[in-house]
């Protein structure tokens, strides 16, 4: 480093080095002594796409660059905590960013660069058609059934909580996968999804008995799989008998799946949030456990997670019959617990949490807050709980939607009155990709 020469500064969040990397720290280099960010894992994560290629990885990439001083860790999007630690004589960034979601970054460093005198640099964002090829290329193997098995748990590790929204058929896939909101800066985005035996069952017209085979299941999975590239998280209802559950996780490993969660009831299915309206059986700790273990031996790698949800809450059977079934579940090789309740309030949930983790700090846990829906996913991590689900809203706000068009057209008997409930078809046709 020479000492006379002034700080700059630039950080990437690419899984890739390409020539158009190359050619802009070559341009930082000449402004003075370069310092390169990297993006942490978690921040990436919750934006746009999962890291492919994992920190350390990526790190030791641009470390070995010729003519870099110094690479280091960016933890989140925003420059600010970077600026005021470092403050490089020159910030450089690509052009992209005066629109779109990091308008506020900038204009946030800016401001920054103000109060100490330093300067913004931008260049040309390189646009060439090669580089597109060449991330699509890379982004594609997201969807393979190894790549997408493993992101649920690496999700877990890097986030601390992750969200998932259920999707039943190809086009809810594809609203899961795409639909991003930006926000003070940040992009937000779901980072699974949840094939619900419910919503499988709703939309094909079918109750919710488990009367929808897994033959049936699969091919929804299939139709989602083929469309999107996040991690699948099924709803394995109790799992059948042990000899069947067996097969239900070899199949599901095989085709990409992440998690199976399965519940510790018998007999006929009811759902969960009927409670003790309806006669459930709640299965054996032993029974269940034989179950979990028999699905943990068939499995062949250690991606593939089952969690297992107690219904003790839902039942009525107390606090500690929840948590004895949780700890007895673990021991017997559960990846995850998912603790039920349909009160309109979380305590009984939050109690759970706290009970469990005095003597269990890394078995994830899962929730589904349906009824409890006030709580935000930032408390929910702070209390310790891994994965929230949004079990049944697009096929909630959907069905209401489609029948409220279909009795405005039979009302006026044309359907003109109905368009400011319809989607355009070009827009529906542009979600929709050419090629997968």
């Amino acid at each position: 480093m020479e000492k006379d020469r002034p700080i700059v500064y630039m950080c990437f969040s690419t899984d890739i080095i390409h020539s158009g990397h190359i050619a802009i720290i070559k341009k930082a280099q000449e402004l003075g002594n370069l310092i390169v960010g990297v993006l942490s894992d978690e921040a990436i994560a919750s934006y746009r796409h999962f890291p492919m290629v994992p920190f350390e990885e990526r790190k030791a990439l641009f470390e070995n660059i010729s003519g870099i001083y110094k690479v280091i860790e960016q933890k989140v999007w925003s420059y600010k905590d970077v600026l005021k630690e470092l403050k490089p004589d020159f910030l450089v960034h690509g052009d992209d960013w005066k629109e779109g979601f990091q308008k506020p970054i900038r204009h946030e460093a800016m401001e920054i660069l103000v109060e100490y005198g330093g300067k913004l640099v931008e260049f040309p964002y390189s646009k060439a058609d090669k580089y597109d090829e060449l991330e699509k290329a890379f982004r594609r193997q997201l969807a393979t059934p190894d790549m997408r098995r493993a992101r649920l748990r690496k999700l877990i590790s890097m986030k601390g909580c992750i969200n998932a929204i259920e999707a039943h058929s190809g086009i809810t896939g594809l609203i899961a996968e795409n639909t991003t909101v930006y926000d003070d800066g940040k992009a937000y985005q779901f980072d699974a999804m949840w094939v619900s035996s419910l919503c499988d069952s709703t939309a094909k017209g079918k109750p919710d008995i488990e009367l929808v085979d897994m033959t049936s299941r699969f091919r929804t999975i299939d139709d989602i799989m083929e469309v999107t590239t996040k991690p699948i998280i099924f709803d394995g209802d109790t799992g059948s008998l042990a000899e069947h559950f067996v097969y239900t996780v070899k199949s599901l490993e095989r085709m990409g799946v992440s998690m199976v969660i399965i519940e510790d009831k018998t007999g006929l299915k009811k759902n969960s949030l009927f409670g003790t309206e309806v006669k459930q059986t709640q299965d054996s700790i032993e029974n269940f456990c034989s179950k979990i273990e028999a699905g943990k031996k068939a499995q062949k790698t250690r991606d593939f997670m089952i969690c297992a949800r107690i219904e003790s809450l839902i039942l009525e059977q107390g606090m500690e019959d929840a948590l004895t079934r949780a700890f007895a579940y673990v021991r017997a090789g559960a990846d995850a617990i998912m603790i039920h309740s349909r009160k309109k309030e979380p305590d009984e949930v939050f109690e759970f949490t706290e009970k469990f983790r005095q003597q269990d700090v890394s078995t994830p846990i899962v929730v589904v807050p349906t009824s409890y829906n006030q709580v935000t996913e930032e408390e929910f991590k702070k209390r310790g709980i891994n994965v929230v689900i949004y079990a049944n809203h697009l096929t909630r706000s959907g069905f209401p939607a489609m029948k409220k068009t279909a009795e405005i057209i039979l009302k006026n008997h044309r359907s003109l009155e109905a368009n400011d409930l319809c989607m355009p078809i070009k827009d529906i046709i542009t979600l929709i990709p050419e090629e997968c």
